[in-house]
């Protein structure tokens, strides 16, 4: 199986660098007031990648933070004390059978 995931890593790379190699034209991005930026059109959507990644990681901080709190506040424990326990450590007998197979 691993041989498969590097195969397939491999794949990707050869494909994602031979994209890089056909698009070297240069290309210019206009902005206001007769600005415009020239660079290879790899340049470009390396940028727009790294943007989107910036973008994806910037709209996931909240859900991130607030799923640190809890266990920030089970790491602040005095040393030698358990957290608190579940309600109760029986298991739950079902009515009926787990869906799904579960």
């Amino acid at each position: 199986m691993r041989v498969l995931v590097w195969l397939l890593r491999i794949v990707v790379f050869v494909a994602l660098f031979a994209f890089a190699l056909n698009n070297q034209h240069e290309v210019a991005l206009k902005a206001f007031f007769g600005r415009e930026w020239r660079s290879p059109m790899i340049f470009v959507v390396l940028a727009a990648f790294g943007a989107g990644c910036a973008a994806g990681v910037a709209g996931m901080l909240p859900s991130w933070w607030r799923a640190r709190q809890p266990a920030r506040s089970a790491s602040s424990l005095p040393p030698g004390t358990a957290p608190p326990a579940a309600a109760s450590t029986e298991p739950v007998a079902l009515d009926h059978p787990p869906r799904d197979g579960l």
